[in-house]
């Protein structure tokens, strides 16, 4: 009897994060958007919908995930440790590997803010249902602003025309002047056989390569040695982009990758944390911060750094990631 697993893929750093986010606690384990991280709110928020959770994530993670299962009072799920990562298509796999055919998965990642409610009840049931029918299902978000950090999907009538990578301002200004364009949410819903079919049908490599490290997986954890033969790509390359089973859910209920501190800014702003006359926000101080003659802009404070940025220069924050990363890597370990 077929039934609907929970995918909840707990991979990624956050490098946009940072200094706040780190390798040793990514932003989906932080606890700083509610008294909840949002791992633990992504597992509250798809309860309803699902009968069995599958967790998929990295080794280096695990210890993090179960601290926030534990607190949210999960006993009973399916951890599936990848020894390394290797971007979604594989984690993906791993989890359709685990399921029968049949069963469908909801795919979401864990570290996005949505606000649950009738708009995100009637995406999910609408995107399970046309999962019933085998197609391969992605929630689009209808975009309220310009935005340059996420991918676009062109859509008509719920059919993908084709699929944007992130725009430049006036390419984003193009894409919602015209109305047909929605953000790419990064979440999916289809039946586990259909999307392993279409996985060995137009990415085999990565089909042969998972399957081959799952068979040498030991209580759904991943060895080593065969994981790091399996190509790293995402989903939307490795099938969504060729696939002509894929369709997309127009969805309208409020989301966030929090990708960026000017993501993270505008959602505290919401939520009643304060800025000053210039909008000029801190986070993460106890003490006193005074801001002047700088408008819209941030400090982010830790025990070991300090990060002072334009809310609209919140993307270049990666740049500083890689640079620590390669010459100071105590920094965002």
């Amino acid at each position: 009897m077929s039934s609907i697993k929970h995918v909840l893929l707990t991979g990624g750093v956050g490098s946009r994060l940072w200094p706040l986010s780190r390798k040793s606690r990514p932003k989906q384990y932080l606890e700083i958007f509610s008294e909840n991280s949002l791992f633990e709110l992504a597992v509250q928020r798809n309860l309803q919908f699902c009968e069995e959770l599958y967790v998929v994530g990295n080794k280096g993670n695990r210890h993090l995930s179960e601290a926030s299962l534990k607190k949210a009072g999960i006993t009973e799920y399916i951890d599936i440790v990848e020894a390394t990562p290797r971007n979604t298509a594989p984690a993906i796999a791993f989890a359709a590997f685990a399921a029968q055919p049949e069963d469908i998965l909801l795919v979401t990642p864990a570290d996005h803010i949505i606000i649950s409610g009738p708009a995100y009840t009637e995406a999910i049931e609408e995107a399970i249902n046309l999962a019933k029918e085998n197609n391969l299902v992605t929630f689009g978000i209808k975009p309220n602003r310009p935005e340059t950090g996420y991918g676009y999907i062109e859509h008509k009538d719920g059919n993908v025309l084709s699929f944007r990578e992130k725009p430049n301002e006036e390419t984003a200004k193009e894409f919602l002047k015209k109305g047909n364009f929605l953000w790419n949410s990064g979440m999916f819903c289809f039946k586990a056989g259909v999307f392993l079919e279409e996985l060995e049908k137009y990415s085999p490599k990565v089909y042969k390569r998972s399957l081959l490290a799952w068979k040498k997986a030991k209580d759904y954890k991943l060895e080593e040695e065969s994981s790091f033969e399996i190509p790293a790509i995402s989903v939307d390359y490795a099938v969504l982009e060729k696939s002509d089973k894929i369709k997309v859910v127009p969805s309208h209920f409020e989301w966030s990758d929090m990708g960026s501190f000017e993501a993270v800014y505008d959602y505290l702003k919401a939520q009643g944390h304060p800025v000053d006359d210039n909008d000029n926000m801190q986070i993460g101080s106890e003490k006193p911060v005074f801001f002047t003659g700088l408008k819209n802009s941030i400090l982010v404070n830790t025990d070991d750094a300090i990060l002072v940025l334009q809310k609209e220069a919140s993307q270049q924050v990666k740049d500083i990631y890689q640079e620590l990363e390669k010459n100071q890597p105590e920094l965002v370990g």
